[in-house]
């Protein structure tokens, strides 16, 4: 580190692993100051996460910010997750937030405070150009970053990259300040989510309206509770006459409150469609790997776009349960390459 500090600004949730990455990097010398960003309404939610990050900064000797983003949370993520799914898709509001919030209005926000740097908690890596996945295979969050700007990239710190998540809870558990930060209950994956996304939307719609269950040739087959209790590929919660073996969601008709069911081996897609691509605009061919949800495996694919950014992917394998509404997302080893928004699949 050079004799003037670099300033970084750290999103800061009170938990664990922004708590670790704001001290790393303290210890390596950076000048930290940290934000939390307030992003929607939770009886209690933000006040709690707050004790957390005052004491945290006191303990660091640190400035904290508290920046309000629900106004801009509520437009960009919130209202597209409960209109997404009453269009009958599967939301992905992780990877939108990571664009428009964190590595936007963030990234915003650090240039307001003059940081050279803006760091996260995510397991995640970098090498100045493309993202890389995290150490640790079983937390790795690169997924969830396939739309963010890469030209942001150089001013984007993940010092967790690198780290187990048991040793990140370890090193915690070894400071006397944040001892109980090491122990305390991981955040559920979607933030604004605290038991099913079915809870969210019954706060905005009506979501339990039976409706039919039809089959591939359209006959009524049996009964459901609503359309947006079911997402593409689930096989429970409705009812199907007769049925001597499983049968899975291949189509949601939110205009009819219908959902249409078929056996495994017939939900299976060899060929996805997908827009808004992010990808360098000179890429209009690509072979690579994708991941068609943040737990699948990777899958060989030859990628075709237009000049909108908008294509197809062909699978070198079948895969099941392709949503409408999810990410594909592009690898070449550990490499993120970019990835896309699933309109369907073939």
């Amino acid at each position: 580190m050079s004799e003037t500090k670099k300033k970084v600004l750290v999103g800061m949730s009170g938990g664990v692993d922004s708590t670790v990455t704001a001290k790393l990097l303290q210890e390596e010398g950076y000048d930290v100051v940290g934000v939390y960003m307030r992003l929607h309404e939770k009886p209690g939610y933000h006040e709690e996460n707050m004790r957390r990050v005052r004491h945290v900064a006191e303990h660091l000797g640190i400035t904290v910010y508290e920046l309000d983003l629900r106004e801009a949370f509520d437009e960009a993520v919130y209202r597209p997750f409960v209109e997404g799914y009453k269009q009958g898709l599967t939301p992905n509001p992780c990877a939108v937030c990571n664009r428009q919030i964190k590595f936007g209005r963030m990234m915003a926000f650090a240039d307001e405070v003059g940081a050279d740097y803006l760091a996260t908690g995510h397991y995640v890596r970098h090498d100045g150009t493309h993202i890389l996945e995290a150490h640790d295979k079983s937390k790795d969050q690169s997924y969830f970053l396939f739309d963010i700007d890469k030209r942001l990239l150089p001013r984007i710190l993940f010092p967790l990259g690198e780290w187990l998540k048991e040793d990140v809870k370890a090193y915690a558990a070894k400071i006397e300040a944040l001892k109980g930060f090491a122990t305390q209950k991981e955040s559920s994956e979607i933030c604004f989510v605290e038991t099913t996304y079915v809870d969210v939307l019954r706060e905005h719609m009506n979501v339990d309206m039976p409706g039919k269950v039809l089959d591939t040739e359209g006959n009524v087959i049996g009964h459901h509770k609503g359309y947006m209790h079911y997402t593409i590929g689930k096989r429970r919660g409705f009812f199907v006459r007769g049925a001597q073996e499983p049968h899975y969601v291949k189509e949601i008709r939110p205009e009819t409150n219908e959902i249409v069911v078929t056996k495994k081996d017939t939900l299976l897609a060899t060929k996805i469609f997908i827009e808004r691509c992010n990808l360098p605009e000179e890429i209009t061919e690509l072979t690579c790997d994708v991941k068609i949800r943040y737990r699948t495996k990777p899958i060989r694919c030859k990628v075709t776009l237009d000049a909108e950014r908008n294509g197809v992917i062909e699978l070198q394998e079948e895969v099941y349960g392709v949503a409408a509404g999810q990410a594909a997302v592009f690898y070449e080893g550990e490499k993120l390459l970019g990835g896309g928004w699933i309109t369907g699949s073939d």
